[in-house]
C-alpha cells in the first residue's frame, strides 16, 4: 500500500479550493441576479421551501452518503450568506425610501428616542399616537410601514396591555431597541418640591418612582397618556402646583426645569421596545424568537412544553404570563428563546412546541438589541 504524501493532499485540496472558489463566485453572481428580481416583484430574501429543496438536491449529487449531513451544512451556511447579499442588495435600494413609522406618545418621549435610534441613518416620517392600540392598529390597517412601542422594564416588568395588543392584533414584531430611562420630577418656572401638589406621569413612570413618591404621599399622583404628554400638559398649563416625571428629553423640549433628577428607584432601569410590521423581516442574522403559547391546564403541560427549548439548546430569554378571558386560572404565556426560524433545529423545536401546545403564535424573529457600553 502506497504511504500517503500530506504535502500532496493538500495541493490537491488547493487545487479544490481555487475551483471551489470559481463555483461560489459563478453562483453568487446568479444569487445577485435572483435580488435583482425580488427587488422588482417585491419578494422576499427568504423562501426556506425552496432552501430546503436546494440542500436536499445537492445531498442527493453525493456518491458517497456518509458526507450528507456535512453538505447539508455547508450548504445551509452558503445559502445564509447568499440570503445577506441579498438583503444589502434590497436594502442599498430601501435606503431612498421614505419609511412611515408610528411611535407611542408625543415628541420628546423615551419611545421616540427609540424610534430615532433604531431608525438611525434611514429616511422615516414620524406619526404620533396617544395609545398603544392606535399605535398597533396604525401598522395593521397599512397606515404605517413600522411602529414603536415599548414592551418591558427592567424595574417593572412587562407592559401588560402590550403583550395583550400584539395576542388580539395581526402583526410582527421585527426589531427591538433598549433605551436607559431616567426619570425626573418636572415642573414650571417657580415650582419646587414644595409647592407641587399633582404629579403626572404614564402608569410605568409613576411605578418607576415609587420609592421617591412614597416620601411625598401629599403629592397626588395622576396616571397619564405618557411621560412626554405629562410634561406637555404641565407645560401648558404653566401652575406652580402641577409636576410632571418625564425624561431630560421632554424638560428640553417643553422649557420646563428639573426640579428632582434621576428619581426612578433602579438606576440600572432600561425600557425595551419592540419595531413592528404588517408581515414578518427574517433576516439571516436575526438570533430572538417571540412567541404566545397556550398550553393544556393539567400537572406538567408546562413544563413539558418548556423542555423543549432547554433539550434543543435554545437559550429562554423572558417569560411572561396573561389571563385568558373566559378561562379562570389559565394563561397565556409569551416567550423570548433564541435562534432563527431559518435554521433547521429551531424549526423542528417549533414544531414541538406546537404539538405540545392548544395554541402557538410565532410573534416575531428578529435580532436582538446589543447594549453598548
Amino acid at each position: 500500500m502506497q504511504e500517503l504524501d500530506l504535502e500532496t493532499i493538500r495541493k490537491d485540496i488547493d487545487r479544490m479550493d481555487q475551483q471551489l472558489a470559481e463555483v461560489l463566485e459563478n453562483r453568487l453572481q446568479l444569487v445577485m441576479q435572483v435580488a435583482a428580481y425580488k427587488k422588482a416583484k417585491g419578494l422576499p430574501v427568504k423562501d426556506k421551501a425552496r432552501e430546503a429543496k436546494v440542500i436536499d438536491k445537492v445531498a442527493g449529487f453525493l456518491e458517497n452518503k456518509d458526507y450528507s449531513v456535512a453538505v447539508k451544512n455547508i450548504m445551509r451556511g452558503i445559502i445564509d450568506q447568499a440570503c445577506v447579499l441579498e438583503e444589502t442588495a434590497l436594502a442599498e435600494g430601501a435606503n431612498n425610501y421614505e419609511y412611515q413609522v408610528g411611535c407611542f406618545g408625543p415628541e420628546g418621549s423615551f419611545t421616540h428616542q427609540a424610534l430615532r435610534d433604531y431608525f438611525e441613518g434611514k429616511k422615516y416620517h414620524r406619526h404620533h399616537y396617544n395609545t398603544f392600540e392606535e399605535v398597533i392598529a396604525s401598522v395593521t390597517e397599512g397606515a404605517m410601514d413600522y411602529a414603536v412601542l415599548p414592551i418591558e422594564n427592567s424595574s417593572t416588568g412587562g407592559i401588560t396591555e402590550v403583550y395583550d395588543l400584539l395576542r388580539q392584533y395581526d402583526c410582527s414584531i421585527v426589531g427591538e431597541q433598549c433605551v436607559k430611562i431616567e426619570q425626573n420630577l418636572l415642573g414650571c418656572e417657580g415650582a419646587t418640591l414644595q409647592t407641587i401638589k399633582t404629579v403626572y406621569s404614564h402608569p410605568q413612570g409613576l411605578k418607576q418612582c415609587k420609592e421617591f413618591l412614597r416620601d411625598y404621599p401629599e403629592i397626588e399622583q395622576v396616571p397619564y397618556f405618557s411621560t412626554s404628554k405629562s410634561a406637555e400638559e404641565v407645560a401648558e398649563k404653566q401652575d406652580i402646583t402641577l409636576g410632571a416625571i418625564a425624561g431630560r428629553q421632554a424638560a428640553e423640549l417643553y422649557k420646563l426645569k428639573i426640579i428632582a433628577p434621576a428619581i426612578n428607584s433602579n438606576s440600572n432601569n432600561y425600557t425595551r421596545f419592540v419595531i413592528i410590521a404588517k408581515k414578518p423581516e427574517i433576516s439571516a442574522d436575526a438570533n430572538k424568537i417571540t412567541l404566545l403559547v397556550a398550553v393544556k391546564h393539567e400537572t406538567g403541560s408546562l413544563y413539558k412544553m418548556l423542555a423543549s427549548f432547554y433539550h434543543m439548546g435554545l437559550n429562554m430569554l423572558n417569560l411572561e404570563s396573561r389571563p385568558i378571558v373566559g378561562k379562570t386560572w389559565e394563561y397565556f404565556f409569551y416567550i423570548d428563546v433564541t435562534g432563527n426560524l431559518s435554521d433547521p433545529l429551531v424549526a423542528d423545536v417549533m414544531d414541538e412546541v406546537r404539538e405540545k401546545s392548544t395554541y402557538c403564535k410565532i410573534l416575531g424573529n428578529y435580532r436582538a438589541y446589543e447594549r453598548k457600553d
